[in-house]
C-alpha cells in the first residue's frame, strides 16, 4: 500500500490534511494537518481516520501524528443562532457571555445583535455610542475589551431614538450586519429578537445557520413560547444545538437559601420529552444583571456564576469541532 491508496481511503476533505502517509510492515502512519481544529476535532479527526484506513486488509495498526504549522486556510464562518419564543428570558445576555467565554478559550468569534428593535449588545459589551466604519460597501465590526466583536443597530442609531420600521427593512439590515467585514472571526453568535417573524425567516433564507441555541426560563408559558422557535429551526432543517434554562434558581444573599420564583427544571424536563440536548441553567442572580448593565460580562470574571457560562460554551464548542468533522468525513 502506498501514499495514493492511504489517500484514496479518505474522503477528499480529510485527505487534504494529510501531509505525509506511509506504509511498512501492516504498519499506516500518517502525519495529518490539524490547524483550525480544537482539541474535540484533533481526537475525532484522529478517530476518523484510523476507522477509515485500518479498515483495509493489509493494515494491521494506524499511527497518526497532528501538526499545525502551515498556515491554514480560512475555515468557513459559522453562524450560531441564539433565539427565544418569547422576551425577557436572557437570550442577549447569555449570547454575550457565550461570546466572551469563546473568546477566552480561544475562538475567534464576532456578535451579531439581530434584535433590531431592541437592541442591547452595546451596553452588555462596553462599546455603546461607537459607530462602525465602512471599507467596500460594508461595515467594519465594533471591537470590544473582551476579545469580542460586535455589530448592533445600537451602534447605527441614535441612543433612545426608536426603529420603526417595517419587516423586510428589519431583514436587510440584518443582511447588512451578518455580511460584514469579519476578519478572522470563526464563528458568529446571533442574538434573534423574540419570537419568530420577519428577521427569523431573513436569517433562516439568507444565513443559514450551522446550529441554533433556545433559550427560555423554567415556566410553562414561557416553555410554549420555545417550543415555537424549536419548532421554526427544525422546519428550516437547522440542527438544534441544545436548550438553556435561564433564571433559574435565586440565592437569598443573606440566608443562602435557593428558592425558584420561576419553577426550575422546567428547560430540562422539555429537553427530555423531545430530545433536545440540555444544556445547562443559568441562576437568577443579581449579579448578573448589574454585569451586563455596567458592561463587564459575568463570563469574562471567574466564580460560580462565570463557570455557568463557561460549561455551556464548551458544550456548544465540542458541537462545533465535532460538527467541523462531521462535515469533513
Amino acid at each position: 500500500m502506498d501514499q495514493d491508496e492511504i489517500r484514496a481511503r479518505l474522503p477528499a476533505s480529510i485527505a487534504t490534511r494529510v501531509q505525509t502517509a506511509k506504509f511498512k510492515d501492516g504498519v499506516a502512519t500518517l502525519v495529518l494537518d490539524a490547524a483550525g481544529l480544537g482539541a474535540s476535532g484533533r481526537e475525532k479527526l484522529e478517530a476518523a481516520v484510523k476507522d477509515l484506513v485500518g479498515g483495509a486488509d493489509a493494515v494491521e495498526e494506524v499511527r497518526v501524528a497532528m501538526i499545525a504549522d502551515r498556515a491554514p486556510e480560512p475555515a468557513p464562518r459559522r453562524i450560531i443562532a441564539i433565539g427565544s419564543g418569547k422576551g425577557g428570558v436572557g437570550k442577549s445576555t447569555l449570547t454575550a457571555n457565550l461570546a466572551v467565554a469563546l473568546a477566552r478559550m480561544g475562538r475567534k468569534v464576532g456578535v451579531v445583535d439581530a434584535d433590531i428593535y431592541g437592541p442591547s449588545q452595546p451596553t452588555i459589551l462596553a462599546n455603546k455610542g461607537e459607530r462602525p466604519k465602512a471599507e467596500d460597501g460594508k461595515l467594519i465590526p465594533v471591537p470590544s475589551k473582551w476579545g469580542v466583536s460586535v455589530l448592533s443597530m445600537g451602534h447605527l442609531v441614535e441612543p433612545g431614538k426608536a426603529i420603526a420600521w417595517r419587516g423586510p427593512m428589519a431583514g436587510n439590515a440584518l443582511g447588512q450586519l451578518i455580511d460584514a467585514h469579519w476578519g478572522d472571526a470563526e464563528v458568529l453568535l446571533v442574538d434573534l429578537p423574540p419570537g419568530t417573524g420577519d428577521v427569523q425567516l431573513s436569517m433562516l433564507q439568507k444565513h443559514k445557520p450551522a446550529g441554533a441555541i433556545i433559550v427560555s426560563t423554567p415556566q410553562d408559558l414561557a416553555l410554549i413560547d420555545a417550543q415555537r422557535a424549536a419548532n421554526l429551526f427544525e422546519t428550516g432543517k437547522i440542527p438544534l444545538i441544545g436548550l438553556v434554562e435561564n433564571m433559574a434558581g435565586y440565592a437569598c444573599p443573606h440566608c443562602g437559601e435557593i428558592s425558584d420564583p420561576f419553577g426550575r427544571g422546567g428547560v430540562e424536563d422539555a429537553s427530555e420529552a423531545t430530545g433536545i440536548p440540555f444544556l445547562g441553567r443559568i441562576p437568577l442572580a443579581i449579579d448578573i444583571r448589574e454585569d451586563s448593565d455596567a458592561g463587564t460580562p459575568t463570563a469574562a470574571q471567574d466564580g460560580p456564576q462565570a463557570e455557568a457560562f463557561a460549561a455551556i460554551a464548551r458544550s456548544l464548542s465540542d458541537w462545533l469541532d465535532a460538527s467541523s468533522v462531521a462535515e469533513a468525513v
